[in-house]
């Protein structure tokens, strides 16, 4: 929005001003997370910009440790890319291509979890003779507030006796947990502006319950929900504490493999995973802006 003609000298400097601070505080954020990016195509295996790559020259730039992404743990590194048996041998060896397996897979089944019990649960407080909503509301969003290492080490403990650490489904059951509060935040704020009288209309004409949630309420809240899945795919995708109290390296995930490769062996690998990331992570934000627009309208 620009300017009014009318507006005062004060006004014009406060107007810059502000937009000015605003762009700064934008790129204190984005910018450690952006120079990422340039540096995973660093030549030399350095987590600094050499003096090659600040010169633009092109022979400072490589793909080396994207194509490490996938060789990395490799039987035969020396067979020729994209054939078939390279092919195989990278999804049946690589490492970071396991822990991204692992990290989609755990990731989807936590979001179906979280997605169908925090919007049964979202629906529920939503209803006026909900006993203790406040109380139980902020039980369910505890783990937010909550430390993740207190959670986390509560969860092991718990696990343990249960006999599900170092199991997928104990991750997923885990990643659940964390998921969960999120649907339910933005799944409850959709059915703030919800119109029950909806729902006693489609009763009143003789729709069944199931009926009614799928074909009434769920169409009206479905970008709230989809948003609520999406938080809970990019919380179980990020998640390291969870994963290293319960998770073995059968269940190594994207995050528990770049902690061990920091501790480990420290590799500009890393920073190619980051930047795949970090593009992932656009694309999410993409498609809840896309939502919440929609939502609006």
């Amino acid at each position: 929005m620009s300017l009014p003609v009318y507006a005062r000298p004060w006004e014009r400097v406060w107007y810059y001003v502000f937009r000015a601070f605003c762009i700064t505080v934008l790129l204190f954020l984005v910018m450690p997370v952006l120079v990422i990016i340039p540096l995973s195509f660093n030549a030399e295996p350095y987590f600094t910009f050499t003096e090659g790559m600040l010169k633009l020259d092109p022979a400072a730039f490589s793909l080396r440790w994207y194509r490490d992404v996938f060789e990395n743990g490799m039987v035969d590194p020396s067979l020729p890319a994209a054939t078939w048996a390279w092919l195989t041998d990278v999804w049946q060896n690589s490492q970071w291509v396991h822990s991204a397996k692992n990290s989609f897979a755990i990731a989807i089944g936590a979001t179906v979890l979280s997605t169908v019990l925090g919007t049964l649960a979202a629906l529920g407080l939503s209803l006026e003779a909900m006993p203790a909503n406040r109380f139980i509301t902020a039980l369910l969003i505890s783990p937010i507030i909550v430390p993740i290492i207190v959670t986390s080490a509560s969860i092991f403990f718990l696990f343990a006796k249960l006999g599900l650490t170092n199991t997928y489904i104990g991750i997923v059951l885990a990643h659940t947990v964390l998921g969960t509060p999120f649907v339910v935040i933005t799944v409850t704020a959709a059915m703030a502006g919800f119109d029950r009288s909806l729902i006693r209309a489609g009763q009143m004409l003789g729709a069944p319950p199931h009926v009614v949630f799928f074909k009434i309420i769920m169409p009206l809240i479905l970008p709230g929900v989809i948003s609520g899945a999406l938080f809970a795919f990019g919380t179980s995708f990020d998640e390291v504490v969870a994963v290293i109290f319960l998770a073995d390296f059968d269940q190594r995930t994207i995050p528990r493999q770049m902690w061990a490769g920091i501790r480990e062996q420290i590799s500009p690998s890393i920073l190619a995973v980051a930047s795949i990331l970090v593009c992932l992570s656009i694309l999410l934000l993409t498609v809840m802006e896309f939502l919440r627009r929609r939502g609006e309208r």
